[in-house]
């Protein structure tokens, strides 16, 4: 693969996963109340870490790294808790919690990997097939023009959100090879062309952001340990493992890999020090990015060569914030329209997965149904489980993470426990067999 093709399929990478990436510490920052000065070390060291995560991931060796094209960036589910800690306790106790979660991570991993019985097909892809529903809403918002903006809905934003959209399935449908792996990409340039001459590009981030930034360790303070607080992060972990799971087999199914108990407990193994490295520069927790796993099925390029290309421009973006900004003028409603192609072949993929289910199987069925509908419930109605205790919403506040456990669960109830209904005939049929 030619370094401009090599290069042009890493920026592709990062855009699609750029968005997730910088709102994280843009919510948690505002929550917090931090100045500018720190808000803008905390998107810079975040996208840092992410490039760094990534690297860690898709090196595979003995000790971690599952070896899969798979980007890492900031957990969704860690910004609930994160500014829960840090309005309670203070910022160093955040990453004291976020440390101290790595490591239990690190030490869980071989362990965690054993309970591959608990991630059959009916499980993975159930849980993918999530993935991809929850995470249209905020395509449809962006394709409005961003959730809280003006001009939401305005007839301009979803002329742009469509034209991206048009102009990615006309790549995707009369070319092959280099253009079609780069649709997404190129859908965003163009859309960002057009929105700048209907002046909806917006430059100023670009001027106001410094050439150089150095990282620092415990930038925020020593980290603080306290109990509640390693509780909380700890179950966020585990969450990000099972969301991780999916993406794991979703990814191995794609690239023809069956992934052993060994390639799981690397994959975890990483994501812990990830979060370790997280924790130590005043970062994030980190976990396995899903919209990228579309743009592997779209794209068609499998190749880890692509993925640490995107590794290394993430860390140049963090050490260079003015490069980095570039990103962010891309208009919502661009982003939007590509996003929409991304997380509908999540769900595409998904449903692939479930073919290899027994759909004769009233069981089967019966589980799709509950854990779907669930994190589709929870994702459309947000406010459902709002009286619950904070540590109790961990598991029922993303929809991703509510529809994976009712998935789990259903499926060790149908399916793992023994079924004495199940047996018995299975035993007279092997009695006539033999007789």
């Amino acid at each position: 693969m030619k370094p401009f093709q090599l290069g042009s399929l890493g920026v592709q990478h990062v855009l699609a996963m750029y968005a997730g990436a910088i709102i994280v510490p843009l919510i948690v920052g505002g929550a917090l109340q931090l100045t500018s000065t720190q808000l803008t070390y905390l998107v810079a060291i975040d996208l840092f870490t992410c490039g760094v995560a990534t690297l860690l991931q898709v090196w595979k060796n003995k000790f971690f790294g599952i070896g899969l094209p798979v980007m890492l960036g900031c957990t969704f589910t860690a910004v609930g808790p994160m500014i829960a800690i840090g309005k309670q306790y203070g910022l160093p106790a955040v990453y004291g919690a976020i440390i101290a979660a790595g490591l239990f991570v690190v030490i869980i991993a071989k362990y965690f990997s054993k309970l591959r019985v608990l991630f059959p097909p009916i499980v993975t892809g159930s849980v993918v097939t999530i993935i991809g529903l929850t995470l249209i809403p905020a395509a449809m918002n962006n394709m409005a023009g961003g959730q809280g903006a003006e001009d939401f809905g305005d007839i301009h934003n979803i002329a742009l959100s469509f034209g991206v959209l048009l102009f990615i399935v006309v790549l995707y449908r009369f070319f092959t090879g280099f253009i079609r792996s780069i649709a997404i990409l190129l859908g965003m340039v163009a859309g960002t062309i057009a929105a700048a001459f209907m002046g909806k590009v917006d430059v100023s981030a670009v001027t106001e952001a410094s050439w150089v930034h150095v990282p620092h360790i415990f930038y925020f303070g020593v980290p603080t340990f306290n109990g509640t607080a390693i509780l909380t992060m700890v179950l966020v972990a585990i969450v990000s493992l099972v969301e991780s799971t999916g993406v794991y087999f979703a990814l191995g199914d794609i690239c023809d890999r069956n992934l052993s108990e060994k390639d799981l407990a690397n994959g975890y193994r990483a994501e812990g020090v990830a979060m370790i490295i997280g924790g130590l520069f005043n970062a994030f927790p980190y976990t396995t990015y899903s919209q990228n796993v579309g743009l592997v099925q779209l794209s068609g390029v499998k190749t880890r060569r692509v993925i640490y290309a995107a590794g290394i421009m993430l860390i140049m973006l963090g050490l260079v914030p003015k490069i980095a900004a570039i990103a962010t003028i891309i208009p919502a409603p661009v982003l939007g329209g590509a996003m929409l192609a991304m997380f509908g072949m999540v769900i595409a993929y998904g449903i692939k997965m479930l073919s290899q289910v027994e759909f004769a199987s009233q069981e089967n069925l019966f589980i799709i149904a509950c854990s779907v509908g669930m994190g589709l419930g929870v994702t459309a109605v947000p406010d459902l489980f709002a009286e619950l205790p904070a540590s109790i919403r961990i598991l029922t506040d993303s929809g991703i993470v509510a529809g994976s456990v009712t998935a789990i669960v259903l499926n060790i109830l149908f399916h793992v426990i023994p079924n004495k209904k199940r047996i018995k005939p299975a035993s007279s049929a092997y009695q006539q067999q033999v007789s």
